[in-house]
């Protein structure tokens, strides 16, 4: 199987969450955009976001209020001036998303002023998150794809896997580092496809598939992350895996996340005898930060040897919580659960990657005209844990940053030569049930080895068992291709990425928490790893 079919184009964009579609629309008025998707348009993570974006909009609250709410979230080792940037820049980004007719809560006041609802969430002093009530993400999502699929200068094809970037230096056509392209997996034709541009956006979203455990949908296996590392970028703090603190514990419903937003308004974290336990752990109880919350619920269940530990919102009227969260009101009566009156069972599961592929305020890499968007990159905005409804307004001051910058230089950029398909013969892999044994595998070893509370010892392991398995894969995709067995590849490398930063850093700090370790170290900074 050979590449088949070229395309070319001004931008590749490859992934459709928040951050790719809002790059689409924001270049499309101006050049041609090719956005590729591995699946169905709203797959990935984005669709799920349930609470919200976070930002300023409380005459009460202030810039500097949320800035210093991220800094102390982010355990001291955010970058403050990318923390600056991103937040100063979030008011018009939402203004943006408005205009593009992405409708959010709003309420009238005693005086009849109307407003924005505002909720808040753990880690923000005040009300400042944005939201459709409890479906945020698949508001903006459904209307973003809506406007993507209707405006003629983007094409979009979905079920199509980027395999590689192609580099100039690495086909033999220059010594410049510079991107002109990608390779990609056309899974419904079976084809390898060469897309030729003079810039692409990485927009892949994170890697919590590396973890068995996950609010995630099943795309999210840092696949941007693995081809910018396989492409020469540098990557930073992936031992920084966030990992929610409810996620609901149901036979039937193994990923559903209970927002945040939940404990903002007011819901309670209990044990099975209905006494809370987060009192014990931060003053700020429910609403502490997420890294906190998850290791709380870590040792009550350890402690007690539980399941599961609950959460508990029937204290509020069953209007107001039919109102503000109509949609988990309805998944968990489905289930058998009723918000309204009962303890809902959670458990703390693998949620956000909080390091990624190395960018500056314009969302460039390392690789000259290749940006990397979102939760797939490294920014310094979240440091070592990300406070809740952060991660959409990164989304969208990234693609306004990148874009921009692509704009101011495109012009410049001198148009892409004639590229080599695809070099190799390769044959499609159908041997489901060894992927699917190795999956199980690496994911079970990710998290009983580096998953809430790590020790060296096991992240030694980890790495030992990663790189045994890494032989078996590469050796497979020499000859063989399939959505599956490029997934893993790029979780097999990523999952090594992760406990090589995890090693490297010895303290605990944020999401990292090593016994080893317990304290934290002073002037630390970020973990970079160089290819």
């Amino acid at each position: 199987m050979n590449g088949l079919t070229t395309y070319c184009t001004d931008i590749l964009i490859i992934g459709s969450g928040i951050s790719g579609l809002s790059a689409a629309l924001r270049l499309a008025p101006f050049y041609r955009v090719i956005l590729i998707s591995k699946d169905i348009l709203n797959k990935g993570a984005s669709y799920y976001a349930q609470g919200g974006i976070a930002a300023v909009f409380d005459e009460n609250d202030s810039i500097d209020s949320h800035i210093e709410d991220t800094l102390v979230v982010g355990a001291g080792i955010c970058e403050k001036n990318t923390v600056e940037f991103v937040i100063s820049n979030a008011k018009k980004c939402i203004e943006w998303l408005v205009d593009q007719g992405i409708v959010f809560d709003k309420e009238v006041t005693k005086t009849g002023i109307v407003k924005y609802h505002l909720t808040r969430e753990g880690g923000h002093s005040y009300r400042r998150i944005l939201h459709h009530a409890d479906a945020t993400g698949k508001e903006i999502e459904t209307k973003l794809i809506n406007l993507v699929l209707n405006h003629t200068n983007v094409l979009v094809k979905e079920f199509c896997v980027a395999i590689d970037f192609i580099i100039l230096n690495e086909i033999g056509l220059s010594n410049s580092t510079r991107v002109v392209g990608a390779y990609v997996f056309n899974k419904k034709h079976k084809q390898i496809e060469t897309i030729k541009a003079k810039a692409i956006i990485l927009a892949t979203g994170g890697a919590a598939k590396v973890y068995k455990y996950t609010t995630n949908p099943d795309i999210s296996s840092g696949d941007g992350i693995a081809m910018a590392w396989r492409a020469g970028c540098r990557v930073a703090n992936l031992e920084f895996n966030q990992f929610h603190p409810t996620c609901l514990y149901h036979s039937q419903s193994r990923n559903f996340l209970l927002t945040e937003a939940l404990r903002g308004e007011g819901a309670y974290l209990k044990r099975y005898d209905g006494t809370r336990f987060m009192i014990d752990y931060d003053y700020r109880c429910e609403l502490a930060p997420r890294d906190i919350v998850t290791l709380a619920i870590n040792k009550e269940m350890k402690f007690f040897d539980l399941d599961c530990l609950y959460l508990d919102i029937t204290h509020k009227p069953a209007v107001f919580i039919k109102e503000h969260f109509p949609n988990i009101y309805r998944k968990l009566i489905k289930l058998g659960l009723d918000l309204t009156k009962d303890y809902i069972p959670i458990v703390p599961a693998a949620h956000y990657t909080c390091g990624g592929v190395v960018v500056d305020h314009t969302g460039m890499t390392d690789i000259k005209n290749l940006y990397a968007i979102g939760e797939v990159s490294y920014t310094g905005f979240h440091g070592a844990n990300r406070m809740a409804s952060n991660s959409l307004l990164e989304c969208l001051v990234y693609a306004w940053s990148s874009s921009r910058n692509i704009i101011k230089t495109i012009k410049d950029i001198v148009n892409v030569p004639v590229l080599p398909d695809f070099c190799k013969k390769i044959d499609v892999f159908n041997e489901h049930i060894v992927i699917q044994h190795y999956f199980r595998e690496l994911r079970l070893s990710m998290w009983n080895y580096m998953g809430i509370v790590r020790t060296t010892e096991c992240l030694e392991k980890a790495l030992y068992y990663i790189s045994l398995l890494q032989q078996n894969v590469f050796y497979y995709t020499k000859f063989y291709i399939s959505n599956d067995l490029l997934e893993l590849r790029n979780l097999v490398q990523v999952s090594e990425l992760m406990v090589r930063c995890a090693l490297a850093r010895k303290e605990s700090r944020g999401t990292h928490y090593i016994l080893n370790y317990p304290k934290k170290i002073k002037n630390s900074g970020p973990t970079i790893l160089v290819p």
